[in-house]
């Protein structure tokens, strides 16, 4: 049906007719997105099939990829382009009268994310079937997933998000797959055939129902699966429970993404949606395993699975419960499995991410789940007790149980053969303070992956203008292998090629310009610096230091007539936490500001300060291609990666920025002169938590420009919010500022100054943005994906094209076999002398083994070792 044009016109024409039941004058843009996506997922599923049994045929590795979140965005338009018919497609819709741009737009935007972790998830499995590599993704299939964000008077209003309220044209029900998922009751140990037997009894099972969506690769035939779980009411009913009231809390689960858990009832409801997705996704792997293979005993030949952050940790205590009480193993051998099939990457270096569970609540909801887990510490600790004996110390605070609390990020680096940072900086933190103890312990578990973006859709979809001219200049090698962009670097200082460079960013921000009036109503300079900030609103992101340096740029041209600046347009969007009140504090200042500034004629000439509502995926490929100024501006060692920074680089942005996450490696990339350094490094905002010494009321008293803005959100100069900014002002001072906002504000503005002495020469700033184009292939998930597979998963493409990735062949295929080698290794790796496995594993009988509590609250089993009767040795029990 995609033949050519006239073959794509007719099907299309007949589609509209057959499916809508209307004559095609009479159809709307939703017929024909509906249609058109129909038409798509008929002409792929060949394929979609034909990969899913020339795995199983050649028994290749499968990689499943658990995350909360999958930030997927609209999918006609990046589906039309991994096919490669969407000239075609578009020129034939013109034809019949229908612009190919309104269809996209009755797709909705599924906010099945809330940041960077989703979207990254999401260019993961873009670049896993582009490499031709069997990658599938686990979520939930959230039926309302972030919120629709609303702005009334400035403050944030959440609104459910309603992306499926048309019907999801993408996905297919299996409701002949969904696996029964149990919650609450108790546990009854029993001992059959000399082994113990455990039973979990008396609980509220939930039906995880799959619903499958193709992934297609780029230019491949290669069709992997998302598989989104949804959370339906089992075929019995609790009889404990009213049904109605059961009904709702089961479909609770898969209801919103991200509850709020600041009691105890959502926190409870987030860790159902974390076992919801564990248990659903670990019993649809095990199954498929079990009927191609016959058992699970060489599971970790044939499948990895990676855990994205520690929200998928339970993953883990429910392999080891599958292979424990329904495959009948013993400990030893399930943990050998487990721990050689789980890998784990960690986004964060903030304590209120690294996920704990009070065990008050997680163990009645997860009886058999929290024995396991209380299992593993008790093997753990008393693995460190023997290698650091009487260092209490230490053992508390690696323990995955203590103070009352289940720790799932030491869960998921004890339990994983891999653990990842995703940045050079992040990692190094995570090795040198955060993870310090875990990385002296198993260093060889320690490794980094720099995230990537697909350049497929942030380039080549979002900013087709500056693809045909990079084609143009380098020719199309880079669509597939993305770093021969740095072939641009030779035409950066060309005095045409920066012409044309221009001429897109122009067109680009004339666009958005459009957009913004038809949203705000309020005109923008297109020549302005657009200069943009959008990502999640959180106080370590520092949205705060930009809008207190554009109320000083405001103060100095109301007080200062000779002080003029090149004209700014401020771009920000950003969603805050429903329960984060602090970042809607934010918020609603930035809106503050703006009604301040853009109402002012002396200043909006030269200064405007927009906040588009809702930011999602659609609006970020309106908002990056048209940026000429990145922000951003973490406290250096917060921030683990960020790919925002990747997406503005690719489309000619320039950084302005501090040394945190990956602008490290975009410093080391493009070099410092291309783009704007500023504020403290990593090591300096560590040492001032470590050792104190940062005053922030100093900063306060000796910098007039800080004083007055500050001062300005409590002293009346936003006469309609009353003490709303009080927070705000607390945090700077009686809080002695956390973030170091007013530390690096002197830095920052200062950075300022040099963007603008830079734009106003268009020669070095176009050479600037040139540069950074070139040197963006190296953030390329395609590239992050070839390291995870060749270095992680032991897996690699057969037939695929990322060993072409800029490096070696032979070096990266070497590097392949030894990975695949170590992952098959029966007894594990080495690391300082000492197996992690130890040949003699603790698995003494509870009943036959007293306990003590380390005096500082982590469970720790006597450190001694008995002999082991004949009949234990033999069977090696211990499970719970």
């Amino acid at each position: 049906m995609f033949a050519d044009k006239e073959t794509f016109q007719r099907a299309f024409v007949t589609r509209v007719e057959a499916l809508c039941g209307k004559p095609f004058a009479e159809s709307t843009a939703r017929d024909h997105y509906h249609v058109l996506g129909h038409m798509v997922r008929e002409h792929i599923s060949r394929h979609w099939i034909a990969t899913n049994e020339r795995c199983r045929a050649e028994r290749r590795k499968q990689v499943y990829y658990l995350s909360i979140e999958f930030l997927l965005g609209r999918l006609l338009g990046s589906n039309l382009l991994n096919l490669g018919v969407r000239p075609m497609v578009e020129e034939g819709l013109r034809e019949l009268g229908i612009r190919l741009e309104d269809v996209e737009e009755s797709e909705a935007d599924a906010g099945l994310g809330n940041g960077g972790l989703g979207r990254l998830a999401a260019c993961f499995l873009d670049s896993l079937a582009t490499l031709n590599l069997p990658g599938h993704g686990h979520g939930i299939r959230y039926k309302h997933g972030l919120f629709d964000q609303k702005i009334v008077d400035g403050y944030q209003v959440e609104l459910p998000e309603q992306w499926l309220r048309n019907g999801n044209v993408w996905e297919i029900r299996k409701e002949e797959l969904a696996v029964e998922v149990r919650f609450w009751g108790r546990v009854e140990v029993s001992e059959q055939n000399g082994r113990l037997v455990f039973r979990h009894v008396d609980s509220e099972n939930v039906m995880a129902v799959p619903y499958d969506m193709p992934v297609i690769g780029f230019g491949t035939n290669t069709v992997n699966t998302l598989r989104l779980w949804s959370a339906e009411p089992a075929k019995t009913f609790p009889l404990h429970k009213d049904a109605m009231k059961y009904k709702r809390e089961t479909e609770a689960i898969s209801e919103f993404l991200y509850p709020d858990d600041t009691h105890d009832e959502g926190k409870l409801l987030r860790l159902k949606q974390q076992y919801f997705l564990a248990a659903a996704s670990l019993g649809s792997i095990t199954r498929a395993h079990r009927r191609q293979h016959g058992s699970l005993r060489r599971l970790h030949e044939y499948v990895a699975i990676h855990i994205n952050d520690t929200h998928p940790a339970l993953a883990i205590p429910e392999l080891m419960r599958i292979l424990l009480d329904e495959e009948g193993m013993s400990w030893e051998e399930a943990w050998h499995i487990t721990t050689h099939t789980i890998a784990y990457t960690n986004h964060t270096t903030l304590a209120e991410a690294l996920e704990k569970w009070p065990i008050r609540l997680f163990q009645p909801l997860l009886p058999r789940i929290y024995m396991i887990v209380e299992e593993i510490n008790e093997r753990f600790c008393r693995e460190l007790w023997e290698r650091y004996p009487g260092d209490w110390r230490r053992i508390e605070q690696m323990a995955i149980v203590a103070h009352g609390m289940v720790k799932m990020a030491h869960l998921a680096v004890v339990a994983s053969h891999s653990v990842n940072g995703v940045a050079k900086l992040h990692t190094d933190i995570l090795k040198q303070r955060e993870m310090r103890l875990f990385y002296e312990w198993a260093p060889h578990k320690f490794n980094n992956k720099t995230n990537g973006v697909t350049h497929r859709r942030w380039l080549l979809k979002a900013n087709p203008e500056l693809s045909a001219l990079i084609t143009e200049t380098i020719g199309p090698r880079w669509i597939r292998e993305p770093e021969a962009l740095i072939e641009l670097k030779s035409y950066a200082s060309d005095p045409a090629f920066q012409q044309a460079l221009a001429a897109v960013k122009q067109q680009r921000k004339a666009r958005l310009a459009a957009r913004i009036y038809e949203k705000t109503g309020i005109l923008v300079d297109e020549s302005s610096i657009f200069d943009v900030q959008v990502k999640r609103l959180h106080a370590y992101k520092r949205q705060l230091l930009n809008v207190l340096h554009i109320m000083h740029l405001y103060n100095r041209l109301k007080e200062d007539s000779h002080f003029s600046i090149y004209p700014r347009t401020f771009i920000f969007g950003a969603k805050a936490s429903p329960g984060y009140y602090y970042a809607k504090r934010i918020i609603k200042l930035i809106h503050s500001v703006a009604d301040k500034v853009n109402n002012d004629n002396q200043v909006n000439e030269q200064l405007k300060v927009i906040f588009l509502e809702n930011y999602r995926v659609s609006l970020a490929e309106e908002i990056i291609p048209a940026a000429d100024v990145s922000e951003q501006i973490s406290t250096a060692s917060k921030e683990a990666s960020g790919t925002g920074n990747m997406k503005f680089m690719m489309n000619g942005a320039v950084t302005l920025g501090t040394l945190d996450g990956a602008n490290v490696e975009i410093a080391e990339a493009v070099g410092e002169d291309n783009m704007f350094l500023f504020g403290l490094t990593a090591d300096e905002v560590l040492r001032y938590y470590e050792h104190g010494g940062y005053r922030a009321h100093e900063y306060y008293h000796h910098d007039k420009r800080i004083k007055q803005v500050v001062d300005q959100l409590i002293n009346g100069f936003f006469p309609d919010v009353g003490d709303y900014f009080e927070p705000i002002y607390d945090s700077l001072l009686a809080q002695n500022d956390e973030y170091f906002v007013l530390r690096d504000f002197a830095a920052y503005a200062e950075a300022h100054e040099r963007v603008e002495a830079a734009y106003r020469d268009p020669a070095r700033w176009w050479r600037m943005s040139a540069v950074n184009i070139a040197h963006s292939g190296r953030f390329a998930s395609d590239r992050t994906v070839a390291e995870y597979a060749a270095e992680i998963w032991g897996s690699f493409a057969v037939g695929g094209t990322f060993l072409n990735l800029g490096k070696d062949i032979f070096g990266l295929l070497f590097h392949s076999i030894i990975v695949l080698l170590g992952n098959f290794e029966g007894e594990g790796r080495k690391a300082k002398g000492r197996s992690v496995w130890p040949e003699r594993p603790f698995s003494l009988s509870r009943r036959r083994r007293a306990s003590r509590r380390c005096r500082r609250g982590c469970c720790l089993r006597r450190p001694t070792v008995r002999r082991r009767s004949g009949r234990q040795r033999g069977r090696g029990q211990r499970a719970g």
